[in-house]
């Protein structure tokens, strides 16, 4: 139903996505961090939720809402943008931290861990763009059932995603330690952060493309 080709690209996007220090790797580094892999991974299955509510949309063709609306596209798209835009800045101003720094965070229930991930992933911009645009580019109206379709592709980047960020978690402290003995690489790695961040918000507020829904 979902060509082999299909499969691979989405799931090159989401590599490239899941890489690309975003709110979620941010969130799940510092929390891992500072509270310790159990956190994290509860952190994470809040993460999969979002990830299984915007699949879910996708499933129901909210793309189509977009098309049909593309002001509510925009105001998505640059509300995104500025919230990286703002993770940015707290990275590379005087005195930010990287998400690899130690921070006296007090411990967070399981329940608020759970949702503070599901919230973060639900409000990254990455990922609302990649189900409302990117998605849909990868499906063949001509094999049919798009909805299942969609539900194959979203799953393929899930996968793709949370293994990626399972890794990020459960490295986390070590790369912790190994930044903490290195400040000059703990500093090269905030402004490469920094940096990433704010050239992934040019690259979206920029972004001059609609949103696209596959129709038969």
């Amino acid at each position: 139903m979902v060509g082999t080709g299909a499969l691979l690209g989405i799931a090159l996007v989401a590599l490239g996505l899941v890489l690309t220090p975003g709110p979620n790797m941010v969130y799940l580094v510092s929390r891992s961090v500072a509270q310790g892999r159990r956190a994290g991974l509860i952190s994470l299955l809040g993460v999969a939720a979002g990830f299984g509510v915007y699949l879910a949309a996708a499933v129901a063709g909210l793309a189509a809402v977009f098309v049909l609306v593309p002001t509510l596209y925009a105001v998505v798209k640059l509300a995104g943008a500025g919230y990286l835009l703002w993770l940015a800045w707290r990275t590379l101003r005087p005195g930010g931290r990287s998400p690899f720094t130690p921070a006296p965070l007090p411990p967070d229930p399981p329940r608020r861990l759970f949702t503070m991930g599901l919230v973060t992933n639900l409000l990254n911009p990455k990922i609302a763009i990649l189900y409302v645009s990117l998605l849909p580019q990868f499906i063949d109206p001509a094999r049919g059932h798009l909805a299942m379709q969609s539900l194959l592709l979203g799953l393929t980047q899930i996968a793709v995603a949370l293994s990626v960020n399972a890794l990020i978690v459960l490295s986390a402290g070590a790369l912790a330690g190994f930044f903490a003995r290195r400040p000059g690489w703990l500093r090269v790695q905030r402004w490469l952060t920094g940096t990433a961040l704010a050239a992934l918000a040019v690259r979206i507020a920029a972004d001059r493309s609609r949103a696209a829904v596959a129709t038969g």
